[in-house]
């Protein structure tokens, strides 16, 4: 997937935010966010701080959970998302794989694949996305025929994700990507959006997992009770002692120099996401 503008350009722009729900609870109070053309940008915060919030205003969801934008603009590629439905947002390139996975689960791994790219007016090289996510992760070639809500929480994870690159997105938002699953696999996600990225779509990652987003990512912003209470490289945000403290010193066994060490071998080739 490549981008059709230089990197550094701005895909997305997210100017003084204000959403409420039923037009009382301010759920976002003034944020503001950037993600560059061709990068990864992590979106940290704890339950309750508003990340999911800016996904569903993003993906056109918001009023189906009686949410409405009260000021504020969020541009893609200079266009305001304001009134578009979850549809068009697809459509037009900006594709969330949502918290939870929410796959189709008594659909067969290759028809979860194909649903994911029924978005796709251009039907040539429908054979070339199938390539791209099997190569990515292999074991749900094994299982194409299976049906999906046989696979494991990994291999779930995987073909959400997998649905997610099948409408040949511009920008992905990744929703939570390693909850619930095993230490062992969280450790390969950071590896896998780092991969997508490489191959030419920008990432919008949410996490609560500071370790892992922070080493996929470029740039970091955290979201305190909806506002943006730090913002930086990805890199300064893990040796700062505010994220250190918050966020990076509960539940892992990594430091903050592991973290930062992406930095020094960002050429990392993905090692194949497996269980």
């Amino acid at each position: 997937m490549s981008s059709t503008s230089a990197p550094g350009t701005p895909i997305l722009q997210i100017r003084d935010l204000v959403v409420t729900y039923g037009g009382a609870v301010q759920a976002l109070r003034g944020v503001n966010l950037t993600v560059d053309e061709g990068s990864v940008v992590a979106l940290l915060g704890s339950n309750g701080a508003g990340k999911s919030t800016l996904l569903r205003a993003l993906s056109g969801t918001l009023r189906l959970h009686r949410g409405r934008v009260e000021r504020g603009e969020i541009l893609y590629r200079g266009e305001n998302l304001k009134g578009r439905d979850p549809a068009r947002c697809v459509s037009s390139g900006l594709v969330q794989v949502p918290e939870g996975r929410r796959i189709f689960t008594r659909l067969t791994v290759e028809e979860n694949l194909r649903a994911g790219g029924l978005s796709v007016r251009e039907r040539g090289g429908r054979s070339a996305d199938y390539q791209r996510i099997y190569d990515m992760f292999p074991i749900l070639a094994e299982r194409r025929s299976q049906r999906a809500g046989l696979l494991s929480g990994g291999e779930q994870q995987m073909l959400a994700i997998g649905r997610g690159l099948m409408s040949r997105p511009s920008l992905l938002l990744l929703d939570e990507p390693s909850l619930g699953l095993a230490p062992r696999i969280i450790g390969q996600i950071g590896e896998v959006i780092r991969e997508i990225n490489r191959q030419g779509t920008s990432v919008l990652l949410v996490e609560q997992n500071a370790t892992m987003a922070l080493r996929a990512a470029d740039t970091a912003f955290v979201l305190d009770v909806g506002r943006v209470s730090l913002s930086g490289s990805a890199d300064e945000l893990a040796q700062s002692d505010a994220v250190q403290r918050l966020y990076l010193g509960h539940g892992t066994d990594e430091s903050a120099e592991r973290v930062a060490a992406r930095a020094e071998n960002p050429k990392k080739q993905l090692t194949r996401w497996s269980e």
